[in-house]
């Protein structure tokens, strides 16, 4: 450890805890996960409640609504009152909102425990995670540090579906939502409380040295200074793109995949997309630490078209639409669009400093919400009128190869 010139030396207890907030964010990240249940949650449902089929999607999509506004007033209370207390909150309106829902058949209880209380709760408790592990390592880890904290989200549906799966079967609907409520505000909560940041003055091991200026540089963007810079508007624009190029495809890769071939792979398509979701995040953090942000979100960007290209080609003729092809595609397009939600966080953080990270980022993430949940619900309306993926197919490579333009023009922002 050490500190910036003229700054005291820190008292010789504290040590670095790095590692140990970044483990934590990432555990806390694999229980918020339990968001990517509700594809067993809904088809479980048992037709004497009296949902409709519109019915059963609307408290994830509130939920993940909720998720993305609630970033940036979680992110703002985050950088001002700490990670803990933020994270608790977050566990607790997630544990309250399944409880809430496990208590009763209404749609309209579902929408409100699952889709508001636990929605906020995931922002809340997502807003929390990255800021806290970054803030303990020097800007050439920020990309690792960032990819294995959002890693625990993207490689969560791996159990939380079967494991949902397995408790409706056992014990039906109701119950599993009440062992979830239970279960998993007890994980958040528990885990927050090893949520810290370092203290004042604090420099991590490694840290480049400050060159001496003429003139003050500006090293923190406060959110209504970063809204002045067109920067942010690309980074927006490039989230939306990427999670809504990538959630088109996601979304119905399942039923894309059983049209075009034939295969049935179901629950084993989405381990693996979950898999390449997670393993994406943290892969792309690495590379862009070694190459660059910019050529990490060049190539991803390129990768996920020319797969989903390739995935619009797969037919049972060919050699496109076997098994093994299909799950390869399937974990590159999960990789690729999990590489933006490590990528955009690590570059909203090099260009706007660590000190609003918090709300800096929420407001950039309200791109993953009304960006990418807008165009998959688009999408899903566009083949219900023309029983054709070509939309969702064509759609998201435009959007991509547009994203991967945007990269060229990325820079930072003027800090004087």
């Amino acid at each position: 450890m050490s500190t910036t010139p003229g700054t005291p030396a820190l008292p010789g207890a504290i040590r670095n805890r790095g590692w140990q907030v970044t483990f934590v964010g990432m555990g806390i990240n694999l229980a918020l996960g339990v968001l990517y249940s509700w594809s067993v949650i809904s088809k479980a449902v048992p037709a004497d409640w009296g949902w409709s089929e519109a019915g059963r999607a609307l408290p994830y999509s509130v939920a993940c609504l909720m998720f993305s506004l609630t970033m940036v007033p979680a992110g703002r209370l985050q950088d001002r009152y700490g990670p803990r207390v933020v994270a608790t909150v977050g566990g607790a309106l997630v544990g309250a909102g399944l409880i809430l829902a496990s208590l009763t058949s209404s749609l309209f209880a579902y929408i409100l425990g699952f889709g508001v209380l636990a929605g906020a709760g995931f922002g809340a408790g997502y807003s929390a995670t990255t800021p806290a592990a970054v803030k303990w390592f020097p800007a050439k880890r920020t990309g690792l540090v960032t990819g294995l904290v959002v890693g625990g989200f993207g490689l969560s549906s791996v159990y939380v579906a079967p494991l949902g799966n397995a408790l409706i079967l056992a014990r039906g609907v109701p119950a599993t939502m009440l062992i979830f409520g239970i279960g998993f505000l007890t994980i958040v909560v528990a885990l927050a409380q090893w949520l810290r940041v370092p203290p004042a003055g604090f420099v991590p091991a490694g840290s480049a040295p400050k060159a001496a200026a003429a003139a003050p540089l500006k090293v923190d963007f406060t959110p209504g200074e970063m809204l002045r810079t067109w920067q942010f508007y690309l980074l927006w624009f490039m989230l939306a793109c990427g999670a809504g190029a990538g959630l088109m495809v996601i979304s119905k890769l399942v039923k894309m995949v059983e049209v075009q071939t034939g295969l049935t792979l179901g629950f084993l398509l989405v381990a693996i997309l979950a898999l390449g979701n997670g393993g994406g995040r943290i892969l792309a953090g690495m590379l862009s630490d070694r190459l660059g942000r910019k050529p990490t979100l060049l190539a991803a960007y390129l990768s996920q078209a020319v797969a989903i290209l390739l995935l619009a080609s797969a037919t049972p003729d060919n050699a496109l639409g076997t098994g093994v092809v299909m799950a390869a595609l399937s974990a590159l397009i999960g990789a690729n669009y999990g590489a933006n939600l490590s990528l955009l966080p690590s570059t909203t953080k090099d260009y706007y400093g660590l000190k609003n990270f918090g709300v800096n980022y929420g407001l950039v993430f309200t791109a993953w919400g009304l960006g990418g949940f807008t165009l998959s619900l688009v999408a899903g309306a566009v083949f219900d009128r023309t029983h054709s993926f070509a939309f969702a197919y064509y759609g998201s490579a435009v959007m991509l190869l547009v994203a991967a333009a945007a990269t060229l023009l990325l820079r930072p922002p003027a800090r004087a």
